[in-house]
């Protein structure tokens, strides 16, 4: 059922700005704003118009016993149909789930459009190999991805050109902003405009910033750059939607530095958009080319993050690895992290279970009766 049959058979529609414990803050449809309740024990009478509300009201939702028995989880993001709404009381009930047109698992988020991915030029630096692992993380979502580069005014003219270059090179168009001095901001301001957008970045790059640039009623809290490690520290928590005053939702996503790489090794290099235009135009010799040593490799040559596709095979069919073990209980190998390097890890022989284990006295005791018994 569409949303458009939804508003004509009068049912009130919302989406789902933050979910804290089992409470949703569910923003009303413009409709709804214009409705009133005429009492905490009176029924919604749909007639009745608040020609002076303009503004749609933010109900804080539970969610009804029925969904939670069929096992339907609600997400920032969802539409969702809100039954006896308490104006007043700011209170209502999600009575069901629109179904969802995108899903994102980290972070949950459901019916997003594109992806706004936030880095920094300087303080701190610019990574290329971490750049080039966000990048991967957000073209294996299948959606749109706007790349900004904050903090321009801290490099020349010169370097921007050069970076931009680079960029252009690997597939991307990027956006030079400072949130510090203003610049270019209401440029990535339009293409936010109507969407559901999930921002996101490593830390210290200026995402929380931005956001309270873009939306003067977030008031995030924003972070310094450590000295020491020259990264950010985390400042977001958790996953909230908020509203742009051209249109559209902007989700922020707390922060981490090295997103997983668990995609399937045989669909990681469709994630470079450089790899893409080689197989646009050719195909390898083999249909589940890896496009490492196999003969006739068209992907295989000199572009730049070729190195960095081929630590990102490593990784991802490690972690294909670790499923296949998690997988097998009769398993000998484990999975080991090193504490040093760009998130690699390694396997190792694991003990076999139970052989070093000590053997109860009350075990002990029952293997003596049955040798007493087996002697007899």
């Amino acid at each position: 059922m569409t949303g458009e049959n939804f508003a004509v058979t009068g049912q009130l529609l919302g989406t789902v700005v933050a979910v804290q414990a089992n409470f949703y803050r569910v923003q009303m449809d413009q409709e709804a704003g214009e409705q009133r309740s005429r009492g905490a024990e009176e029924k919604l009478n749909l007639n009745a118009l608040l020609p002076h509300c303009s503004s749609p009201p933010l109900l804080l939702c539970t969610r009804r016993t029925r969904l939670k028995k069929i096992g339907q989880q609600v997400m920032v993001g969802d539409r969702v149909v809100v039954e006896e709404p308490d104006w007043a009381g700011g209170r209502g009930a999600i009575a069901d789930v629109l179904p969802r047109q995108s899903e994102l698992d980290r972070p949950a988020i459901a019916n997003v459009n594109q992806i706004l991915l936030v880095f920094a030029v300087a303080d701190p630096p610019l990574e290329p190999y971490q750049l080039s692992r966000f990048l991967i993380k957000a073209e294996s979502t299948g959606l749109d991805v706007l790349l900004c580069l904050n903090k321009s005014d801290l490099i020349s003219p010169q370097e921007q050109q050069q970076v931009s270059d680079r960029l252009l090179g690997w597939g991307y168009q990027p956006i030079f902003i400072s949130v510090k001095d203003g610049i270019n901001t209401e440029q990535a301001a339009r293409y936010l405009s109507n969407k559901i957008t999930v921002i996101a970045g490593p830390s210290g790059v200026g995402k929380s910033s931005l956001i309270n640039t873009l939306i003067d009623s977030a008031k995030l809290r924003v972070g310094e750059v450590s000295g020491k490690l020259a990264r950010g520290r985390h400042t977001t928590r958790h996953i909230e939607l908020f509203e742009l005053p051209s249109g559209g939702l902007l989700a922020d996503t707390p922060g981490f530095n090295q997103p997983d790489m668990d995609c399937i090794p045989e669909e990681l290099i469709h994630y470079f958009p450089e790899a893409r235009k080689r197989l646009a135009v050719a195909s390898c010799r083999f249909s589940d080319c890896l496009h490492r040593d196999e003969p006739e490799c068209v992907v295989r040559g000199d572009w730049e993050r070729y190195e960095h596709y081929l630590e990102f095979l490593d990784a991802a069919i490690a972690h294909q690895t670790q499923l296949h073990q998690q997988a097998d209980p009769e398993s000998t190998m484990k999975l080991k992290s090193k504490s040093k390097g760009k998130g690699q890890s390694q396997y190792e022989p694991k003990l076999e279970s139970k052989k070093y284990r000590r053997i109860s006295r009350k075990t002990q005791l029952q293997d003596l009766q049955e040798l007493y018994r087996d002697e007899e």
